[in-house]
């Protein structure tokens, strides 16, 4: 068991040193190099090599010799303070109380006594709700498991959504789990899901994205703009140039020709809400990706252009990210991402293979650029 108070002194002990030597400030997180467990503070930046043991166990190996084993289990999008005392009571049971969340939402255990791998997942398949363990892939052999869905708040917190998150990706993840559980996959495969354009969920650069979509301008509440919003600033948050004062009424109006519904303006301005769950929806993306390991990094592209909201279970999205996800790992080859099977097989094949329809928006026609011929030729209006 970890000794929190003898941490906590070794805290304030680091510190103090630093504010000797240079200006430190109090704000923040402490450093962590405090929360690391014993073996990774030892060997840090010197390890030998890492293999999967299974799919959603990590073996870690360092020059020294060291070994230490992270088990990655799925997490609920929404935590409740119960559920992560129930995954520190499995830190405190097998890993001295060490426990790490990854930048896709899955939580890790760190164990150093191979005997406690099974017995720990075991644990948190037995929780309720069960927590399978999963997640990870297996570079030498080809192997790959879908990554956790990383999505952004959605309809529960955020100030801009146009759709659920929680309830989607939820939905999703069920019908898509088999291959989190299991290594199945011809390469890696990132499912994001942001709740807007403003695309907090980095789902421009993902193998699947799931996107919210606004189709009409904001709402203007004139006395809750006169109330709460400072005109100057709200005339000046629009990328486009959409909103315009109204010196004498005390308010602003919106050209609906040029908004582009970002929702920018609402969060300068509170009286000018985006909420439209009936005219709001989804749209779908691929081919995106931010590895150079075999080919250059990609931005998605929409292949779906709107689904209407349809909860509680979002049956026309999960339709469609599941034809796309089947249709790549049934005709991929190894180690090829979405991207670059797109690449190889073309725009048209891509349509015909998902069976999804195409459509008089994801033609690309921008016009304004020395290279609109390389452009067109690689869109999905035509390839040559």
């Amino acid at each position: 068991m970890v000794d929190w108070e003898e941490r906590q002194k070794e805290y304030w002990d680091f510190i103090a040193k630093r504010r000797e030597k240079d200006y430190f400030s109090d704000f923040g997180p402490p450093h962590y190099s405090l929360m690391l467990p014993p073996v990774v503070k030892d060997n840090y930046g010197k390890w030998k090599y890492h293999e999967v043991v299974k799919c959603g166990v990590l073996k870690h190996v360092s020059e020294s010799g060291d070994v230490v084993y992270s088990i990655r289990a799925v997490t609920p999008r929404l935590l409740s303070i119960q559920t992560i005392r129930d995954f520190c009571d499995i830190a405190d049971k097998y890993c001295d109380g060490y426990i790490r969340w990854t930048t896709r939402n899955n939580v890790e255990f760190l164990v150093t006594d191979e005997s406690k791998i099974d017995p720990l997942i075991n644990d948190l398949k037995a929780m309720k709700p069960a927590y399978p363990v999963g997640g990870t892939h297996d570079a030498v052999t080809g192997k790959y498991a879908l990554s956790n869905i990383v999505h952004t708040q959605g309809w529960v917190h955020c100030h801009t959504p146009a759709i659920d998150a929680s309830g989607i990706v939820k939905a999703v993840m069920d019908e898509l789990f088999e291959y989190f559980e299991e290594m199945k996959l011809p390469a890696l495969c990132r499912i994001s899901l942001a709740c807007c354009a403003n695309m907090c969920g980095a789902v421009h650069a993902s193998d699947i994205a799931i996107v919210g979509i606004h189709r009409a301008p904001p709402l203007i509440d004139d006395d809750g703009v006169r109330r709460m919003c400072e005109l100057p600033s709200t005339v000046a948050s629009c990328p486009n140039a959409a909103i315009k004062m109204k010196p004498k009424e005390k308010t602003v109006e919106v050209d609906s020709e040029k908004c582009m519904f970002c929702g920018n303006c609402y969060t300068m301005c509170p009286g000018m809400p985006m909420f439209d769950p009936e005219n709001d929806g989804t749209a779908i993306m691929v081919a995106g990706k931010i590895s150079a390991a075999r080919s250059d990094p990609a931005l998605s592209k929409v292949v779906v252009p709107w689904i209407p909201n349809e909860p509680p279970r979002w049956p026309k999205v999960v339709d469609a990210v599941k034809k796309i996800l089947e249709a790549w790992a049934s005709d991929a080859k190894k180690h090829e991402r979405i991207a670059e099977w797109v690449e190889r097989i073309g725009w048209e094949k891509f349509f015909e293979k998902t069976g999804l329809e195409f459509t008089q928006h994801l033609i690309n026609d921008y016009n304004r650029t020395p290279y609109i011929y390389a452009q067109l030729r690689a869109s999905t209006n035509f390839r040559w």
